[in-house]
């Protein structure tokens, strides 16, 4: 079954979403959405802060980062940690009940996986219209009234960062790319300041990015 829209919950900063691998949602709050358990941490969360794995044809374990690929799934905190713990205790074995190939570079298939997932969000919102780059044309925005989601790049200026988070000290900041990889979503080389719209892709971004988050650097 198709995802349907990602919605957030600002009041207490969950992405929520809906998922249907034939597991079954666990009963919980309606307004948490449908959950899993990681099998790591045996944390409950939402599926929007967890990744999906099966098995693939040959054996080899395979994030989903979609949450549609069919066949039984397991779900891990979106997390380095996470993933290389769940491989150093055989726990991607366990959990699926039989024996499978976990890849040495998983980790960085997921965030690279993660990664191409928002600078194609991104992308697709300049197209619609709906992201603007620079630190001149965000702050008049912000300074307007508009925008939804901020990002600033992670390798960027921390002074001009916050001179940007001032402006807007209510929207979600995101600093989990690098100058280059936001640049790549506008045709150019680097880009420090991003601003988002309300929208689809917004949301979609929040999902993503905090996920991505969990595999990079602090």
């Amino acid at each position: 079954m198709a995802d349907e829209e990602h919605r957030v919950n600002v009041a207490d900063g969950l992405i929520l979403g809906h998922d249907d691998d034939g597991e079954g949602p666990l009963a919980l709050e309606e307004e948490t959405g449908p959950c899993r358990r990681c099998i790591v941490s045996g944390e409950v969360l939402p599926i929007e802060r967890l990744i999906r794995f099966v098995v693939g044809p040959d054996g080899s374990v395979v994030p989903d980062i979609e949450a549609r690929l069919p066949g039984r799934g397991l779900w891990l905190s979106a997390g380095r940690d996470m993933v290389n713990t769940a491989a150093a205790k055989n726990l991607f074995a366990k959990a699926f009940r039989r024996k499978v190939v976990v890849p040495s570079d998983l980790c960085e298939r997921i965030e690279n996986l993660l990664l191409r997932r928002c600078i194609e969000r991104i992308g697709l919102a300049r197209r619609a219209g709906q992201a603007i780059a620079g630190f001149e044309k965000v702050r008049g925005e912000l300074k307007a009234g508009h925008g939804a989601v901020l990002l600033a790049a992670a390798d960027g200026s921390a002074d001009g960062r916050d001179k940007i988070r001032a402006l807007a000290p209510g929207l979600p900041l995101i600093v989990a790319l690098r100058g280059d990889e936001l640049g790549a979503a506008f045709g150019r080389d680097r880009a420090v300041h991003v601003l988002l719209t309300a929208g689809r892709l917004a949301e979609g971004l929040k999902v993503d990015a905090v996920r991505l988050a969990g595999f990079r650097p602090e």
